[in-house]
């Protein structure tokens, strides 16, 4: 048993929903989470810049004595899985479990939504076609999704979300595809909206979710569960903002208090 926090890091609010999902496999667990939103979005950045970026969350996240760390950020997992995977407390991205449950799910196309960063990485790409050799990957960036959710836009009538949704997915339908792999962790929240589009029978492969069962499946294996329910939750944008917002990615307020931290310089 272990009573020390997990910590979760993302660029914004959209690590969020791989809180909510850790809470549906280890409701007693203590997660302390920091949402890095006066630098969001990580998308559009280089990968040096990334790189550099994911090390200092890394480390302000650790910090706080976390016993584990997931980077809830697809953009991170997939242009620093290196930095990821060399850091000293165990680490986990949202890139390998989503592209193993993608590769299960491969009875046909295979779509791939992410922000610009990972679609120009090729990692998603890759991950995919390394278990499934042969495998039609159709990839798309969608730049306006985390802004749009970031804001509360997720209705799926919101005449935003909706033109965005038609102007990204067009290419994953005219292909046919069988399943989407929703490669940033924001993206669950316009599942609703993905799937009007795209019909019912498109399985979605959500990140948070896979993320969350790798997680989850480790602290069990290694009798690291333990702790009370507690939350923290860390910002370096606008604290109020961010616990408004949250409601819309938990489904509830958040548990614990939201404290503003500085932003750090790249």
């Amino acid at each position: 048993m272990d009573d020390r926090a997990i910590g979760i890091f993302d660029s914004g609010l959209g690590g969020l929903t791989a809180l909510r999902a850790i809470r549906e496999e280890l409701p007693d667990e203590n997660i302390i989470y920091f949402g890095d939103t006066a630098r969001m979005p990580y998308g559009a950045r280089p990968a040096g810049m990334l790189r550099r970026m994911a090390r200092q969350d890394l480390d302000f996240v650790a910090a706080r004595g976390v016993k584990c760390i997931l980077a809830a950020c697809g953009t991170v997992s997939s242009t620093a899985p290196d930095v990821l995977a060399s850091y000293p407390v165990r680490t986990f991205n949202v890139l390998e479990p989503t592209v193993r449950e993608a590769a299960r799910c491969a009875d046909g196309p295979i779509g791939v939504i992410a922000t610009a960063a990972s679609i120009r990485s090729g990692a998603f790409q890759r991950g995919i076609e390394r278990l499934c050799p042969g495998a039609e990957v159709v990839a798309v960036a969608c730049p306006d999704f985390v802004p749009l959710i970031e804001r509360g836009r997720v209705d799926p009538e919101d005449p935003a979300l909706k033109a965005a949704v038609e102007e990204y997915l067009a290419p994953i339908r005219s292909r046919a595809a069988h399943s989407l792999v929703l490669g940033c962790t924001h993206y669950g929240l316009v599942a609703e909206a993905i799937r009007r589009f795209l019909g019912e029978d498109v399985k979605l492969v959500e990140a948070s979710r896979c993320a969350a069962r790798a997680l989850a499946a480790y602290l069990r294996e290694n009798d690291l569960c333990g702790g009370k329910g507690e939350e923290s939750f860390l910002t370096s944008g606008d604290a109020e903002d961010f616990r408004a917002l949250s409601t819309v990615f938990l489904g509830r307020a958040p548990r614990g208090e939201v404290c503003h931290v500085p932003a750090m310089e790249v």
